[in-house]
């Protein structure tokens, strides 16, 4: 058996806990809309939230960062029928700092809005949908008829998650993610190697 204390003992340690870490850390934040803020979307571009979101692929521990002006407007999370009634009554969820994030901490459907009265009814609504771990997204914000009332919202739990390096051209571009268990793999067998057991 290898000597726990020698130098190569450590070193193959300290690579195998850098890889679980960095396997974990890859998840991204979205800024909704890109470069515009969240707010009511313009004449020239009314469905701003329903393009943005048909670009995007969410995966679980992804967040959504939702920028806007603290003492103009908010975001809520709501339900399906709230969400195409634009109901702002009785949100899941209510965010009024400026600078809200939602984590992704479950799969299905999950429907924002602005929680300022008569914005919802000028399309400031996304609806992201993903069920399974390589999801996508849709936002119908173009009417109700393409909501199903009886799909579950799900509440989440809000922290902060690493943004992606400032290296990359844009903050929403998804890259491939590195599992723990293969990094456990890779690990052992090359401590195994190392000290001889293999």
């Amino acid at each position: 058996m290898a000597n726990l204390r020698t130098p190569r003992f450590q070193f193959l340690l300290a690579l195998q806990f850098l890889m679980l870490i960095q396997s974990q850390v890859l998840c991204y934040q979205y800024k909704v809309g890109d470069l515009d803020a969240w707010g009511i979307p313009t004449s020239a571009n009314p469905q701003v939230y329903t393009k943005w979101s048909k670009y995007h692929q969410f995966k679980l521990g992804d967040s959504l960062l939702f920028l806007y002006p603290p003492s103009q407007d908010s975001v809520i999370q709501v339900t399906a029928q709230s969400y195409s009634s634009c109901n702002l009554k009785d949100p899941i969820l209510s965010m009024n700092d400026g600078n809200s994030l939602f984590n992704f901490t479950t799969l299905g459907d999950f429907y924002f809005t602005s929680g300022e009265p008569g914005h919802c009814q000028q399309n400031q609504k996304l609806h992201i949908s993903f069920l399974s771990g390589n999801g996508s997204a849709y936002s119908p914000s173009a009417g109700p008829s393409a909501l199903d009332a009886s799909a579950p919202s799900y509440p989440t739990v809000f922290g902060s998650i690493p943004t992606p390096p400032t290296s990359a051209p844009h903050s929403s571009a998804p890259s491939p993610r590195f599992p723990v268990f293969a990094a456990a793999v890779v690990g052992f067998g090359v401590f195994a190697l190392h000290s001889g057991n293999l």
